[in-house]
């Protein structure tokens, strides 16, 4: 009886322990793509196509789920990180991902920071250099602590709790025209290629599309007796962003939708500023803060997960390798500021990470020395195909759009 008690008690507590792994991967992935350009890329295409974003978030919204289900899944079941998945189906692959992986990572974090910074200068009212090294010492002190994986897991959970209660009271505070935006939702009056991109880019490009996935993995859920949890983990967290992207997207609809102008040279403050006053700001630097400080943490993490395994020494020392990232990244925004050339070039070159490792996963859940026996769903790799195409024909396109703007 003692033995079975016990036995009970320890199901228990892997079970709960599970959870929170799993609730934490989603909202890794979630925090990670919910940064400083999210909250401007949708306040500016709201903006611009007013109740026919809608029907924008939907369809990017669904391209989300394909590009996620199936690259969680194949990392799931080959219990393999990305860089190794791609290194099996063509040697080197993985190397030349990783680069590019980190050089977006590390590029991108560099606008984090700054983004950080900017929240605790609305919020607090510190000097933005100032706000972004607290920031980076509050991401770096995650990664001391003996259990960083748990601390990490319960950081990204409240953070993101916090940016969807305090956006849906904003967007409430507006009162969006509901009707309308449902109705474009599947009548769009206006749509935007650009716009679907963008925010498809935002939310599963680069490092993101991976950070969900090698969350489980360095927890220990892998295998195919786990892909109902992976699967629901990874809706989880496109729910989580998509909430977000409602709420911020209502909220800016109401404001336009009352003759309001938005202030250009910061939008999303302007947007809460409007919607609730002075303490609209406040709720700005807090949300800023949370998405900014997060995507510190998920683009250091999973930028690292992709050169770990190359070197038993990363392996080990890994944790003070994601330390070293964000203190390069904080360095660079302190002397430097955000150098354009190099995020110019680094975001056109981010468009094209997310069809060369979904296209590369797609090939590696049909190898036998990856996956094993396990039969991927025919439905999943068209749906991830179509994405592949669509993401592919279009991120070549926006190379060809930037390259022109390093020369100038």
């Amino acid at each position: 009886m003692a033995e079975l008690k016990r036995e009970t008690v320890v199901k228990t507590k892997k079970k709960t322990s599970n959870r929170s792994v799993l609730l934490g991967a989603a909202f890794l992935m979630a925090t990670s793509s919910i940064g400083p350009g999210f909250l401007t890329q949708t306040t500016v295409f709201t903006q611009q196509l007013a109740a026919s974003f809608a029907f924008v978030i939907l369809i990017s919204l669904i391209l989300d789920v394909f590009a996620q289900m199936n690259v969680w899944r194949i990392i799931a079941v080959s219990g393999l990180r990305g860089q190794e998945i791609a290194n099996k189906v063509l040697p080197g692959l993985g190397v030349f991902l990783a680069v590019l992986i980190v050089m977006g990572g590390l590029a991108f974090n560099i606008g984090n920071i700054a983004g950080a910074g900017l929240g605790l200068n609305a919020m607090l009212g510190i000097q933005p250099i100032t706000g972004a090294i607290i920031s980076a010492a509050f991401a770096i002190f995650i990664f001391i602590v003996k259990e960083a994986g748990k601390a990490m897991d319960r950081i990204a959970q409240a953070a993101g709790f916090v940016m969807i209660l305090l956006m849906m009271y904003v967007a409430l505070s507006t009162s969006p025209p509901v009707g309308e935006a449902l109705a474009n939702t599947v009548k769009p009056e206006k749509i935007s290629i650009l716009a679907i991109v963008t925010l498809v880019g935002g939310t599963v490009g680069g490092y993101i599309t991976f950070a969900g996935g090698h969350r489980l993995l360095d927890a220990g859920i892998k295998g195919i007796d786990s892909l109902p949890e992976v699967t629901k983990s990874s809706i989880m967290g496109i729910t989580a962003t998509g909430i977000m992207r409602i709420a911020l997207f209502l909220a800016v609809l109401g404001v336009v939708s009352q003759g309001l102008a938005i202030d250009p040279d910061n939008p999303p403050a302007s947007v809460f500023q409007l919607a609730v006053g002075d303490i609209g700001y406040k709720i700005f630097g807090v949300i800023m803060w949370a998405a900014a400080v997060t995507s510190v943490v998920g683009a250091a993490y999973t930028s690292v997960s992709f050169i770990r395994s190359f070197s038993p020494a990363l392996e080990k020392y890994h944790n003070w390798v994601i330390i070293l990232f964000i203190l390069v990244s904080t360095a660079t925004f302190a002397l430097v500021g955000r150098p354009v050339k190099v995020l110019l070039l680094v975001g056109a070159l981010n468009a094209l990470i997310l069809p060369l490792s979904l296209g590369t996963l797609l090939i590696a859940a049909y190898k036998k020395n990856i996956v094993g026996d396990y039969k991927h769903p025919l439905w999943l790799t068209i749906t991830g195909a179509f994405v592949v195409m669509i993401m592919g024909c279009l991120g070549i396109m926006t190379l060809f759009e930037q390259l022109p703007l390093l020369f100038k």
